[in-house]
C-alpha cells in the first residue's frame, strides 16, 4: 500500500519525469550532433545561401583538353615491387607473345578509373563548381568524379572506380585527397595495386596563362609501389566547346572471355 504522502500518480509521473529527461538529453545530444554534421556539410548537403561563395574561386569554366609533351608536362611510370611486379612481368610477357594484347581484368566498355582517366588525352573535360563541391565531368565513358569540399572525411565504403575523394583549397590550388579505389583498376596496362592506393591531386591555373590548368597527380601504394610516382598534366581551355555524348556499351563488339582475352565479333 502507498502512503497518503506518496500517490501512486506521483511514483509514475516521477519515473515518467526521469524517463523523459533521460530521451530527451539523448535526443538533445542527438540533435546536437546533426545540427553540426548538417553544419560540416552545409556546403554540398545545404548549398542554399552559398552559392555567392563560389565567386571567391578560380575560373575554372569552359572545357579543358589535355596537352602532350606541354610545357610542365611530367610523365612518370609505376615502378612496382613484390608481387604486383611478377604480377606485371607475366601479364607482360603474355602480352608481347599475344602481339601485344594483353589480358584484362574488365570489359573494354569498363571505364579506366583513377589515376588512368585524368591522363585520356582525346577526351575533354569540365569542372562544375557547387557549395561544398568540385564535379569534374569526362567526355570519356561520360563519367565523372565528387570532389567534396565541406570538411566530411572519408567514409567506409565498398571501393569504386574513382574512389572517394575530398578536397581543400589553398589558395586558388584545389588539393584532393582519393583513397578506396577497386584493386582491379589499372595504374598502367597490366599495372595493378593494393587497396592502400592513395591519390593526392593539385588542380591550379598557370600563372602565367589563364588558358592553362595545370595537375600534379601524385599516386603512393606502400605495398605494390617500390617508390611514389608524380605526373604533371597539362590543359588547355576552349570556352566555345561543349562535352558529346560518349556511350561506350553501345559499340562493345570485343567482349572479354573467361581467361581475360579480348574476343572479336563481326
Amino acid at each position: 500500500m502507498f502512503s497518503n504522502s506518496v500517490r501512486p500518480g506521483t511514483v509514475f509521473g516521477a519515473v515518467a519525469l526521469g524517463f523523459c529527461a533521460f530521451v530527451c538529453s539523448v535526443a538533445g545530444a542527438q540533435s546536437a550532433g546533426q545540427a553540426a554534421s548538417q553544419e560540416t556539410r552545409r556546403g554540398a548537403a545545404y548549398p542554399k545561401g552559398h552559392y555567392a561563395e563560389l565567386d571567391k574561386l578560380p575560373d575554372w569554366g569552359g572545357i579543358w583538353t589535355l596537352t602532350f609533351n606541354a610545357p610542365g608536362s611530367k610523365r612518370e611510370t609505376p615502378t612496382l615491387k613484390g608481387k604486383y611486379l611478377e604480377e606485371y612481368q607475366a601479364w607482360k610477357k603474355d602480352a608481347d607473345a599475344n602481339h601485344g594484347a594483353g589480358k584484362r581484368k574488365g570489359d573494354n566498355c569498363t571505364p579506366p578509373g583513377m589515376p588512368y582517366i585524368m591522363g585520356v588525352a582525346q577526351y575533354p573535360i569540365e569542372f562544375m563548381f557547387t557549395p561544398g563541391r568540385v564535379t569534374i565531368h569526362h567526355e570519356a565513358w561520360m563519367q565523372w568524379r565528387v570532389v567534396f569540399t565541406d570538411g566530411r572525411p572519408h567514409p567506409d565504403i565498398e571501393p569504386t572506380f574513382y574512389g572517394h575523394s575530398v578536397g581543400k583549397w589553398e589558395g586558388d590550388t584545389l588539393v584532393v585527397d582519393t583513397v578506396n579505389i577497386k584493386t582491379s583498376v589499372p595504374l598502367a596496362q597490366g599495372m595493378y595495386h593494393s587497396d592502400k592506393l592513395r591519390i593526392t591531386e593539385r588542380f591550379r591555373l598557370d600563372s602565367k596563362d589563364q588558358d592553362r590548368l595545370l595537375v600534379d597527380v601524385t599516386v603512393e601504394d606502400p605495398e605494390a609501389l617500390a617508390k611514389p610516382y608524380t605526373n604533371t598534366y597539362v590543359f588547355t581551355r576552349s570556352r566555345e566547346y561543349d562535352l558529346i555524348e560518349f556511350i561506350c556499351a553501345e559499340n562493345d563488339r570485343n567482349k572479354l572471355d573467361a581467361e581475360g582475352n579480348t574476343t572479336f565479333h563481326e
